[in-house]
C-alpha cells in the first residue's frame, strides 16, 4: 500500500496513535513493512527501511520492552518519553505530508502530536493506575498489550487504513470518557476531604 493518497490521513492516524504507545515498535514495523514490499513509504520517509534505523529501533524496543514492565520505573520511562513518542510522531507526520500546502501540512502535523500525546497520556495515566498494585502481573500485561497493539495498528494501517483509523477513534473516546470519569473521581475526593476538615 502507498503512504499517500485517500488513505493517507486514516493510516497517519493510526500510526500516530501507534507511536503514542511504542514509537520504536512502530518506526520498526513501517520498516520492516517497507523492506518486504508491504509499504510503499513516500520519499521524505524512505530512511525508515534503512536496516540502520530498523535495527536501532529495534534494539531500543527490546531495551522499552523490560524497562515498560518495572513497576514504578515504567513511570519515569514514560515521563522521558514523552518528549519522544510525541515529537516522531509529528515528525513522521510532517515528512508524510510533504506533498499538502504548508498550512494544511502543519494542521496534519498538529494533529498527528496530538493523537499520540493522547495515545501517551493514556498509556500514562493507566500506568499510575496500576502501578501501586502489590504485584507486578498488572505492569506486565498492560505493557505487553500495549506493545502487541502498536504492532497490530501500524500493520493493520497498511492493510485497512480506515478500520484501524476507527478503532483508534474508538479508543480515543473511550479515553475522553476515562479522563472525565478520573476528574470527576478526584473532585468528589477533594469535596470529601474538604467537608472532613470543615467538621
Amino acid at each position: 500500500m502507498k503512504f499517500a493518497g485517500e488513505h493517507l490521513a486514516a493510516l497517519l492516524v493510526a500510526v500516530c496513535f501507534a507511536a503514542g504507545l511504542n514509537v520504536y515498535a512502530t518506526v520498526a514495523t513501517l520498516g520492516l513493512l517497507a523492506r518486504a514490499g508491504l509499504l510503499a513509504l513516500p520519499a521524505n520517509l524512505h530512511l525508515l527501511a534503512s536496516w540502520y534505523v530498523i535495527a536501532a529501533s529495534g534494539v531500543l524496543f527490546a531495551v522499552e520492552f523490560f524497562a515498560d514492565k518495572i513497576p514504578a520505573f515504567d513511570l519515569i520511562w514514560n515521563a522521558l518519553h514523552t518528549f519522544i513518542r510525541i515529537p516522531v510522531a509529528a515528525l513522521l507526520t510532517y515528512q508524510a505530508t510533504s506533498a499538502l500546502p504548508p498550512w494544511q501540512q502543519l494542521a496534519a502535523t498538529a494533529a498527528g502530536g496530538a493523537i499520540a500525546l493522547a495515545a501517551h497520556g493514556g498509556k500514562t495515566a493507566a500506568r499510575a493506575a496500576v502501578t501501586p498494585s502489590p504485584e507486578p502481573f498488572s505492569n506486565i500485561a498492560l505493557s505487553a498489550g500495549e506493545d502487541v497493539l502498536a504492532v497490530s495498528l501500524t500493520w493493520l494501517a497498511t492493510r485497512q487504513p480506515y478500520v484501524a483509523a476507527s478503532i483508534v477513534g474508538v479508543l480515543l473516546l473511550i479515553l475522553l470518557l476515562l479522563v472525565r470519569w478520573v476528574v470527576r473521581a478526584l473532585r468528589g475526593l477533594f469535596r470529601g476531604a474538604e467537608k472532613a476538615v470543615a467538621s
